[in-house]
């Protein structure tokens, strides 16, 4: 995108949010600058259980990663909320935090005492082996789009049948078997280390930053890889924070995936306003809100070159303490190779059409706490893309279920989630790779045309110590499917394209080492026919994951 291009992306949507958000910024706003708590930290198991006892409502889920402050705030509000009543593993988890928040806590009432300039060389660490006897699936392959959809499947024509070519083609990769949202890191066949660590800075109350590479030895080919897989800098805190650099962003609901943005894909560079703490918004109860301004690496694909911007913004609703509310938007737009002048970019401000600079998910979620039920909490995501007219339509969904407290003590969990991706969901004319990212989905790890059921069932020993166990099925080809040749393009005199299943098993057990220190160990095994969807291809694989972190 040329300067002209870049000026009224900023105008058209950073700049009105940040105004937006102005007068709902508390006074204590720039409270205390904190880094981000991994978005596989077990932080966010700990909060969850606190608040399936009761001891946390002001809980949001639906943006993350959290920072350390409001990790902080969450467990003070479990700590006055606790009394003696609670089970003892609240008791437990209350514990573990406190010794993963120690300088936010100290903070937390007194950030006029930062000191002026902190650091810490090592703050966490996470060493994983993984061997893994199996290949990747590859999510490329032709569907058919039928047009003339509806709303909820209501009506038709809002998307007319006659100005969309169809087949379109689906783009992406698995990655690696078993281990989805892995932050777009791969591991090949055999044995593979993956070594991160984070160093971390801060510079008083108002600004922090945070550093972590990334070293990957795979045995296929002998090579040690090395990449900062997150560096970041922040500035602010409460209900209004910059941040800029590389980090994980998760947009939904969702424990398995989201249909708008998750960490499956490689952390990109960005820049990001949000308010890592709820704001007081009045009647609508509190709020938070993220927005990221990104670019994407540049793509050659049906002959076209392309290097689009990348735009997230979610706004997320607490109108009571049971209910959370989520609106998502997902955007690629204008950047090599499209029309980047005024009118496309406001075409697509509206809704999709054919002949606009942008290709978007925008989204409505909900989820709800049921008390008489021990916290049991339903959710679900409605999601389309703009693929014409005002409306969100080409639906896609993810909805759940997750049983906290199966037994009273909360030592037993259950979740259920089941994703369905429309069977042109992240594809796109105006940009014929997709809504990916080198290579990988940037919202759900199964891509699109696809529906997976995803079942966990955990039993808790101690607070550091559990295992459990999932079950995941998953299709592909029953959406949109179409007749192919041997090498799998569209043929219309080939062979009716097979339906892909997948049956998955994966067992973890994790449990403290040291003081500071946590194994975990996974073992995972799934059986896929109709691989790649080709009819009587079939393939096992099988993957050991073992992991030792440092306060992770």
């Amino acid at each position: 995108m040329d300067t002209v291009g870049w000026r009224k992306t900023f105008l058209l949507y950073i700049l009105p949010l940040a105004l937006l958000s102005a007068p709902l910024t508390p006074v204590n706003s720039w409270a205390l600058a904190s880094n981000n708590v991994p978005l596989d930290s077990p932080v966010y198991y700990y909060l969850e259980k606190l608040a399936s006892f009761g001891l946390i409502t002001s809980d949001f889920k639906g943006i993350r990663p959290i920072s350390k402050a409001e990790a902080a705030r969450l467990l003070a509000e479990a700590e006055q909320n606790m009394g003696g009543g609670a089970a003892s593993l609240a008791g437990e988890m209350i514990e573990a935090l406190r010794r993963g928040l120690e300088r936010e806590i100290a903070l937390r009432d007194s950030p006029q005492d930062a000191p002026l300039f902190a650091a810490k060389p090592l703050a966490a660490f996470k060493a994983r082996y993984v061997y893994l006897d199996g290949a990747p699936r590859s999510y490329e392959r032709p569907v058919h789009d039928p047009g003339g959809d509806g709303v909820f499947g209501i009506g038709a024509g809002l998307r007319p049948d006659n100005l969309y070519p169809s087949p379109v083609q689906q783009h992406g990769t698995e990655g690696t078997p078993l281990l989805e949202n892995n932050e777009g890191v791969v591991y090949g066949n055999g044995s593979s280390l993956d070594l991160r660590f984070s160093s971390e800075a801060y510079a008083g109350r108002h600004v922090s930053a945070l550093l972590e590479p990334l070293f990957l030895y795979g045995e296929r080919d002998g090579l040690t890889r090395f990449r900062l897989n997150k560096g970041y800098a922040k500035l602010g805190g409460g209900g209004l924070e910059l941040e800029l650099g590389r980090d994980a962003n998760w947009l939904g609901l969702g424990e398995r995936g989201n249909i708008t943005l998750t960490n499956n894909a490689a952390n990109f560079d960005l820049a990001k306003l949000s308010s890592p703490e709820p704001i007081a918004a009045g009647f609508l109860g509190a709020l938070k809100y993220t927005l990221i301004f990104s670019r994407f690496d540049r793509t050659d694909s049906a002959g076209k070159a392309r290097r689009p911007f990348f735009l997230a913004a979610k706004v997320s609703l607490k109108p009571a303490p049971p209910l959370e509310l989520g609106l998502n938007l997902g955007r690629q737009v204008g950047g090599t190779g499209v029309d980047n002048g005024f009118g496309s970019t406001l075409r697509g401000l509206v809704g999709g059409t054919n002949n606009d600079n942008s290709n978007s998910m925008a989204g409505l979620e909900l989820r709800w706490r049921l008390p008489f039920l021990r916290n049991t909490e339903v959710y679900g995501e409605f999601s389309g893309e703009d693929s014409a007219s005002f409306w969100p339509i080409v639906e896609s969904y993810v909805a759940g279920i997750y049983i906290p407290r199966l037994s009273a003590d909360g030592r037993n969990d259950f979740r259920f989630e089941y994703f369905l991706g429309n069977q042109i969901l992240y594809t796109n004319g105006t940009f014929p790779s997709g809504y990916v990212y080198r290579g990988m989905p940037v919202g759900h790890s199964q891509g699109g045309a696809a529906q997976d059921f995803f079942f966990r069932y955990r039993h808790w020993f101690s607070a550091r110590h559990y295992a459990a166990l999932e079950y995941i099925h998953g299709e592909r080809g029953n959406l949109g499917r179409v007749p192919v040749n041997g090498s799998g393009a569209f043929d219309p005199n080939g062979e009716l394209q097979a339906v892909e299943r997948k049956n998955s098993w994966r067992a973890f057990w994790n449990f403290p080492v040291l003081e500071l220190v946590d194994g975990g160990i996974m073992y995972g095994w799934e059986r896929v026919d109709n691989l790649n969807l080709a009819g009587g291809v079939s393939q096992t694989n099988q993957v050991v994951q073992v992991d030792l972190s440092y306060r992770y």
